[in-house]
């Protein structure tokens, strides 16, 4: 399975300067890392699932097709670690600072999706953010933020 997704990844990302459409591109990359969310902690949820499929539809502007092909690969692989580093240079390359941070705050979106944080949901928003190099005010400040949005809409 991991071998389906790399293999799906290295569709989609092959040499992107040669394709036309090169936002495509990182919206896939970034997709890819909002999933790593969902497969945090090793239960994703229909609202986690439901949060995903609208954000990846509507942000993203993925067809129907590429968003059940990416989350499939995604939830088969629960047990197996994917190498994060394509996804995450892509974006760093492409994302201003302000736009990374607004990643994060989409990983904190899905994360609540099912009316709480787990701990290992945190953790990896914590590691992706890093990777990403979005600093820990602001790391702490998207989670904050979505919180008290979901407070307030409840």
């Amino acid at each position: 399975m991991l071998d389906a997704i790399t293999h799906f990844f290295q569709r989609a990302l092959a040499e992107p300067e040669r394709r036309e459409n090169h936002t495509l591109t990182l919206e896939l990359a970034t997709a890819a890392l909002l999933c790593e969310v969902i497969r945090a902690d090793y239960d994703a949820s229909d609202a986690e699932r439901t949060a995903l499929r609208q954000m990846l539809l509507a942000r993203y502007r993925l067809s129907e097709r590429e968003v059940e092909e990416l989350m499939a690969l995604a939830e088969a692989e629960v047990e197996e670690a994917v190498d994060h580093y394509q996804f995450v240079s892509l974006v760093k390359e492409h994302y201003s600072y302000a736009q990374r941070c607004e990643l994060v705050a989409l990983m904190w979106q899905l994360a609540w999706a099912d009316g709480s944080v787990d701990p290992l949901e945190e953790h990896r928003i914590r590691r992706l953010a890093d990777l990403l190099y979005v600093s820990h005010g602001d790391f702490i400040r998207t989670k904050l933020q979505v919180k008290e949005y979901r407070e307030a809409h409840e």
